[in-house]
């Protein structure tokens, strides 16, 4: 008998065992599944040799990035491994989805409209360890970046409740170790996380939150959902997982976590006390410098017996920028056909680094809409900078197409709109006073632009058919 298991076959054993006892043949619903997938696709590099968590951890993720997700197994100092990169690229995102990479964003706009309510189980794996003390020393958090000033946990899903309404929000936020059960969180004030902080700070009470670690990729990515508050996003991520997210409620507070993640952190949020943070990095690639977050402490840590410790390696990283473009997108589309019913497909590309730059692809435009979409999506999400619309035969996530339908079809003079002092997000690297104009680009065909029309000068179909049955019989890697 073989006493050292391979850690994704141990999890899969204690998974199976977990689930077998419990809720017979229901699915997976956390990373283990999409980790053991990838390893069987050989997209998986697992690394053996012992990593440190001072900035080698970061470095090994940005140098693999988008190619493949990671596992280190042996972190110093540490007996917990490391996993990350399990969203750097579409593909991935879909798999962890369960559908074709075309079908992503329908597959998200499904779960806003039919939200699928959670469920209770008494008993999960995330909780079959309990330690209430030196919490933060027990995970190997990495530090990521030169000026940074420490170790970030940045892959934490957080679940509070609203102190008025009682209505549940996830979403995420970093959080700085400051000690073994103390650390700061970074919020903007905007976000609903700080909203309800106020909230309970205007009671003269700490906010109760939980930061869930490693649960399963479709819960990660209801979690960036733009919802209104009070809006539900484990509700969301039930209509992805295609079954309600199984639920646990905590040890020491009253809140409830996905069941089979691997790591919950326990604490309240004491938005009375701020903590100067200094550098960090942001989605941009670049350092900002936001002042002081709030304090936060840790009561307890619940973890699975052989728990892992995600990590979303930050900054211009393609994970980071996926989990923010792909639901952006989704949410933004989702606002748009309210008032647009000719809208396509929308993309949040990643030279806008998953947040600033919206393509929009609408079906033969009525005059005006162009600059309709542009002004809902400025009003809807205020990261978002520049909007191009493009026609339905335009993939807005190819910029090469882009920018062909930009060059061909737009008339400077006629077709760009810029707007000044709109509204910024604090993390944009160019606003000035809380604004920054806006740029939107009407990239759409207009009638009588041209006298001898839009249409592609291509060989006819036929043409096309008898040659890919030539390749097919020749050469039939150039047709994959």
């Amino acid at each position: 008998m073989n006493d050292h298991l391979d850690p994704l076959e141990n999890a899969a054993m204690t998974s199976r065992t977990v689930s077998d006892a419990m809720r017979g043949s229901e699915s997976d619903q956390s990373c283990r599944g999409i980790l053991q997938e990838l390893d069987r696709r050989g997209q998986l590099l697992v690394i053996s040799e012992e990593v440190d968590p001072i900035h080698d951890v970061s470095a090994i993720l940005s140098i693999v990035d988008e190619k493949a997700a990671v596992r280190l197994d042996r972190i110093k100092g540490h007996d917990m491994p490391i996993f990350g990169n399990i969203l750097s690229d579409l593909d991935r995102v879909a798999l962890a989805l369960d559908v074709a990479k075309s079908d992503i964003q329908q597959k998200l706009l499904s779960s806003i409209a039919s939200p699928v309510p959670p469920v209770f189980v008494d008993d999960a794996p995330v909780q079959q360890q309990l330690f209430q003390d030196d919490i933060l020393t027990r995970l190997p958090v990495p530090t990521f970046f030169s000026k940074e000033t420490g170790p970030y946990i940045t892959a934490g899903l957080i679940v509070a409740r609203d102190p008025e309404t009682g209505l549940g929000n996830a979403s995420y936020a970093r959080i700085k170790v400051l000690g073994p059960n103390e650390a700061m969180i970074g919020i903007a004030p905007n976000h609903h996380l700080a909203i309800m902080a106020r909230k309970a700070g205007a009671k003269g009470e700490p906010l109760p939150f939980a930061v869930v670690l490693g649960a399963h990729p479709a819960i990660q990515l209801a979690a960036c959902f733009y919802l209104g508050l009070g809006d539900d996003e484990m509700h969301c991520a039930g209509s992805l997982l295609g079954e309600p997210v199984r639920l646990v409620r905590c040890k020491s507070i009253d809140l409830a976590v996905p069941a089979e993640a691997e790591i919950v952190l326990e604490g309240h949020i004491h938005i009375d006390e701020p903590i100067l943070e200094g550098l960090v990095s942001e989605y941009h690639g670049m350092y900002e410098d936001y002042g002081s977050g709030v304090r936060v402490r840790f009561e307890c840590m619940t973890c699975r017996s052989d728990a892992m410790l995600q990590v979303i390696e930050p900054g211009y990283h393609m994970e980071h920028l996926y989990l923010g473009a792909v639901p952006i997108a989704a949410s933004l589309k989702a606002v748009i056909r309210r008032s647009v019913l000719n809208v396509g497909e929308v993309a949040v590309t990643a030279s806008g680094s998953g947040r600033n730059n919206v393509v929009v692809q609408i079906d033969a435009p009525r005059p005006g809409q162009a600059r309709r979409i542009m002004s809902i999506c400025w009003g809807a999400v205020s990261i978002v900078k520049n909007i191009t619309i493009v026609d339905s035969d335009v993939d807005p996530w190819d910029l090469g197409a882009v920018e062909l339908a930009k060059m061909t079809r737009m008339r400077a003079e006629r077709d760009i709109l810029i707007v000044t002092d709109l509204p910024a997000d604090r993390s944009e690297p160019q606003e000035d006073g809380g604004v920054i104009a806006k740029v939107g680009y009407d990239a759409t065909m207009k009638a009588g632009d041209r006298k001898e029309g839009f249409d592609k000068a291509l060989p006819p179909l036929e043409s096309y058919e008898r040659m890919r049955q030539l390749l097919l019989r020749v050469k039939p890697e150039m047709l994959i």
